[in-house]
């Protein structure tokens, strides 16, 4: 590519292709895709899924970020309302956040117990086989900064009025508590890190060129073969397969 322009260009018009094939394809073949986008606090979750959703189809894309659980919720199969925002035919849909919050910020906060979290890091592997075999292309991104990076962004987020909507409880001890989360997304990481469904980890301390690795890989695992031949992949020091041996990579 002569520049970025027309490189997140041709990006862009890849995705289109992606969600047209999609749309074709419906409930078979494919045509049913979930991502699955995790990560440290400010690593860029919101600004990745409005990256790859600026010219795709709102009928045909839904972004599923789910408050607290309610009372109700927390007496429900912990899974189940999740499972209410699945794909139908032709769609795609980006969890910001996802059941993981039981892996990540409940652990960490407390926010659910030992033996809940014991149960979920069980279930899980079982709960993706499923979706994975039921015809639902699975995604599962985690996005990783490194601490001096996430100081940086939580001091902007918190002196942008602009970003006043994004500042949260969680913000104020993300940098107290790091060493929880890291621990708790290694765990998170091992556990639940399968063939069926692999975690992909994301170096997003640099926003443009994360944003661009991960359109690369959505179209490799997504787009159809004639896109594909026409898209890199993505750079392998920015986005890579999660393994025991490539965890000294992520923030710690």
């Amino acid at each position: 590519m002569a520049n970025h322009d027309e490189e997140d260009d041709a990006l862009q018009l890849g995705l289109v292709h992606m969600q047209l094939a999609m749309a074709k394809a419906g409930a078979e073949d494919g045509g049913r895709a979930v991502v699955v986008l995790e990560g440290r606090d400010t690593a860029g979750k919101d600004g990745t899924i409005k990256a790859v959703t600026k010219h795709l189809s709102v009928r045909n894309t839904r972004v599923v970020a789910l408050p607290k659980p309610s009372d109700r919720e927390r007496s429900q199969w912990y899974f189940q309302r999740y499972v209410a925002h699945l794909p139908a035919a032709g769609e795609l849909v980006i969890f910001n956040r996802s059941w993981y919050n039981r892996a990540g910020v409940e652990v960490v906060n407390g926010f659910s117990t030992e033996a809940e979290q014991a149960q979920f890091l069980r279930d899980v592997p079982d709960f993706e086989r499923m979706l994975v075999e039921s015809g639902i292309r699975l995604v599962k991104l985690w996005l990783d900064i490194d601490r001096g990076e996430q100081k940086q962004r939580l001091a902007k987020r918190r002196s942008d009025p602009l970003k006043a909507l994004k500042v949260s409880d969680l913000d104020k001890v993300a940098q107290d508590k790091w060493k929880g989360y890291s621990a708790a997304r290694d765990t998170m990481l091992e556990r639940t890190h399968t063939p069926v469904a692999p975690w992909i980890c994301v170096d997003a301390n640099h926003k443009k060129r994360a944003h661009r690795a991960i359109i690369r890989h959505l179209l490799h695992r997504l787009a159809p073969p004639e896109v594909v031949a026409t898209i890199d992949a993505p750079d392998p020091k920015l986005l890579f397969p999660y393994s025991p041996g490539e965890a000294n990579r992520l923030a710690t």
